[in-house]
């Protein structure tokens, strides 16, 4: 099994060196993959914060690549859960995650921050 960091993902993602792309690509269709939840959220935070991508289409294309037979993301229904949340609000992915934590897992969320209380009681 491979596990995927933040940096190879970028470069298949956004193609910015095609020679690494290309690599990343061969791995993740070849290869049995792992892609941790700390993985997802760097990169819908890069994508967002450095490159401007729309949160809809971050959200869109973790979950095409989250989809692939043989590539396993950690807490996959949470990751899912929280990128549909992402894509339709302004919260931040953290807190997106929270949200998938509770409604996939039925875990209690103890916080504070009433936007995050607002989405937990949908």
């Amino acid at each position: 099994m491979v596990i995927f960091d933040t940096n190879a993902i970028l470069r298949y993602i956004l193609r910015d060196n095609p020679e690494m792309a290309e690599e990343v690509k061969r791995h993740l269709f070849r290869d049995i993959c792992f892609i941790p939840v700390e993985v997802v959220a760097e990169i819908v935070y890069v994508l967002s914060k450095v490159y401007r991508v729309e949160r809809d289409v971050i959200a869109q294309t973790i979950t095409n690549i989250a989809n692939v037979d043989n590539i396993m993301v950690a807490q996959n229904s949470v990751v899912l859960h929280a990128l549909r949340v992402y894509a339709s609000t302004t919260l931040d992915f953290v807190d997106c995650l929270l949200i998938g934590y509770a409604k996939e897992d039925g875990y209690a969320i103890f916080t504070f921050d009433k936007k995050l209380l607002k989405h937990l009681k949908e």
